[in-house]
Formats: C-alpha cells, sequence, structure tokens
C-alpha cells in the first residue's frame, strides 16, 4: 500500500466553505410516504385528526424528513463540485441529527450547509476520504429547526 496521500492541500483550504443554500420544500404526503419508508407508523405524521388532539396541534413529519430540494444539487455531488473527484465510489459513513423544533407539511426550509472537516484514514485496499458536512435547517420564519452532520466517505 502506497504512503502516497490523496488529501491535498487545496482540499484543506476548501474547510469552512459555506455551500449555496438550497430550498426544500415540504409536502404532507411526501412526509407520510417518508414514515411509511422507514416503517414509523406513528399517527401524529399522518391522522389530521389524531394530531390535532396533540400538542403539536397537527400533523408534523418525521424526524429525518426535511422535504424535496426545489431543483438544487444535493448530497455527495454538492461536496465534488467543491472538490472535483478525487475517488470514483461514494458511502455514507454515518449521520448525527439535532432537532428543535417540528417540521409541518407546507414549510419551506432553507439548509445552509458547511464543508466542517477532511480526513484521510488508510484502509486495507488503499486511502480513505471522509468529508464532513453540517447542514442547518431553518424554516419560513427563520427558526432553526434541525442541525445534521453528514458523513461521507470517498474510495
Amino acid at each position: 500500500m502506497s504512503d502516497k496521500t490523496t488529501l491535498t492541500e487545496e482540499m484543506k483550504a476548501k474547510i469552512g466553505t459555506i455551500l449555496a443554500p438550497v430550498v426544500l420544500e415540504v409536502e404532507k404526503g411526501a412526509a407520510r410516504r417518508f414514515a411509511q419508508a422507514v416503517g414509523d407508523p406513528n399517527p401524529l405524521y399522518a391522522d389530521e385528526e389524531y394530531a390535532r388532539k396533540t400538542r403539536h396541534g397537527g400533523i408534523i413529519c418525521p424526524p429525518g424528513f426535511f422535504g424535496w430540494p426545489a431543483g438544487e444539487e444535493v448530497g455527495a455531488e454538492r461536496i465534488l463540485s467543491i472538490l472535483g473527484r478525487p475517488f470514483q465510489n461514494v458511502l455514507n459513513a454515518g449521520n448525527e441529527s439535532e432537532f428543535y423544533r417540528p417540521i409541518r407539511p407546507g414549510d419551506v426550509l432553507v439548509s445552509s450547509t458547511k464543508l466542517a472537516d477532511i480526513y484521510e484514514k488508510k484502509g486495507g485496499a488503499g486511502n480513505l476520504l471522509f468529508v464532513v458536512l453540517e447542514t442547518t435547517y431553518r424554516n419560513q420564519a427563520d427558526q432553526v429547526v434541525a442541525m445534521m452532520r453528514y458523513v461521507f466517505m470517498f474510495y
């Protein structure tokens, strides 16, 4: 295995870069389908009558559902837009979540993502490049509803 590094000084200099904001539209049917897809039967996500009687006063979205991007580039492609393509493959290497306020159908969220860190590890088959993104989600009232930390592994 080579001791050659893939992590360049140019890549390191990108740490702290804030990517263009992404607008996300939260739709009730999509939130319900997300809850079904992750196997969460909580009626708070689909049953209007039930949800109205809770402290939330109506349907909310399941944790982790932030709506659909309104046309912007998201995910690993955003990383590649500023780092280039150091490797051909990418995997999600983990997420951390903090939720502050309920997200509701009809909300319009704006996500702001910062390139928080880049580091390299040696794997059995060669170099692995890890990229850490921190994303803050704000609703239409400019309230922070969630913060996520995403780690991508390029190999």
